[in-house]
């Protein structure tokens, strides 16, 4: 089973390499939060984005539909800085693998992860982490607040959401997997930088970062993560 993702991983990758830079995915993911935060009454629950330490965006995302679900994507995590308001840069990711709760049928799809506390943004620090595995994740409710809140919403380390063929709503994406994507980092830095070198410090952003962290910090108000 894991042989047969893994090789679904490699016969999408060189595909989404070219497909796109660093440069031309931020845009990608400016463009899915953006569009995804203006519909009304579909978005990400504003209370929810208030109070993440951590944000995952990666768009157009690869789905292959066979028995069991595999996904390839790249995309950004990017945290709230400690020492003032607003959202700090981003860091690349590689996302891979997944269950049959995480397939959508041969589709490309956008996917958003916020980070919910202290212990799922430390998981963002390593070089490769499982969701549901190393950290809990759970669906995400759809609307403009999170009025039912539940115990999932309460202790998951993650809230996760999808958007495909023009439906957004809360997807588990148990079996997961998170590694930083030095490639990319070395795109927008010029340094093979790991997240943990990007995440949570007072480096500058690369300036086709800026419209993304503009779109969030006009989402969301800073609170302290302390």
């Amino acid at each position: 089973m894991r042989a047969l993702i893994r090789f679904l991983c490699l016969a999408l990758s060189p595909v989404l390499l070219l497909a796109n830079g660093a440069q031309g995915r931020l845009k990608d993911a400016t463009e899915v939060f953006s569009e995804i935060m203006a519909a009304p009454d579909k978005s990400i629950p504003r209370d929810l984005l208030e109070k993440s330490h951590c944000i995952v965006i990666v768009p157009g995302a690869k789905t292959a539909a066979f028995v069991v679900g595999g996904k390839y994507g790249r995309g950004f995590a990017m945290c709230r800085r400690t020492t003032d308001s607003g959202w700090g840069p981003p860091a690349a990711v590689r996302m891979e693998g997944g269950s049959v709760g995480f397939q959508i049928g041969g589709s490309s799809t956008d996917i958003v992860m916020l980070v919910m506390n202290e212990s799922g943004m430390k998981r963002l620090l390593e070089s490769k982490f499982t969701l549901g595995g190393n950290a809990s994740v759970a669906a995400g409710p759809v609307g403009r607040t999170a009025t039912a809140e539940t115990d999932a919403y309460l202790s998951a380390e993650i809230l996760s959401w999808s958007r495909a063929k023009g439906l957004f709503a809360g997807v588990a994406l148990q079996g997961a997997t998170l590694r930083n994507d030095l490639d990319e980092n070395q795109e927008l830095y010029g340094q093979r930088l790991e997240n943990k070198d990007i995440l949570l410090t007072d480096r500058t952003p690369p300036a086709a970062a800026l419209p993304l962290l503009a779109s969030l910090n006009s989402y969301s108000r800073h609170e302290d993560k302390k």
